[in-house]
């Protein structure tokens, strides 16, 4: 334990590990990301944290889509090539094998174990390091079956985003 309580407390819960993936024109990019959860039944929708200066949140603000790519333990090497910023690495799209989403046209890559397509309808700045942006899932596509235990996370991998 550190002297920080808040941050202790904060690294006990635990976080999946998804890629993000987003579409604006011919521009697309993926991300990972580990803030993501449900956020309402009806419609279903689904809220993620975004840093403000990260490529894909002004990507997701201009196209109004975005895609949560779900990826099993097994496939955890499918996603690393996406852990680099755009910044680090701006060609990261170029050799990246992914599909378009039938219905936003958002990067379902290859590996995932399933994907949410999203349509943006909410976003909230509550003047943190972070914004909120909340999606309504209006498709999704399971290409590899598996429980909430089978699914990648941020334990799994024994890194923490959170603190």
């Amino acid at each position: 334990m550190s002297d920080d309580a808040i941050k202790d407390a904060l690294r006990m819960m635990p976080y999946g590990f998804y890629a993000i993936t987003s579409k604006h024109g011919d521009e697309v990019n993926a991300m990972v990301a580990n803030w993501v959860m449900q956020a309402s039944f009806e419609p279903r929708q689904v809220a993620v944290g975004l840093a403000k200066s990260a490529f894909s949140y002004n990507l997701i603000k201009e196209g109004g889509v975005f895609g949560v790519n779900i990826f099993l333990k097994d496939d955890q090497d499918s996603l690393m090539p996406f852990t680099k910023g755009r910044a680090k690495n701006p060609d990261k799209m170029t050799d990246a094998n992914y599909e378009a989403a039938p219905e936003t046209g958002v990067p379902v890559l290859a590996g995932a174990a399933a994907v949410i397509e999203c349509r943006v309808v909410g976003e909230l700045d509550s003047g943190g390091d972070h914004v909120i942006i909340v999606g309504e899932a209006v498709a999704a596509n399971v290409m590899k079956e598996g429980e909430p235990n089978d699914v990648l996370s941020l334990p799994h991998l024994g890194w923490s985003y959170a603190g």
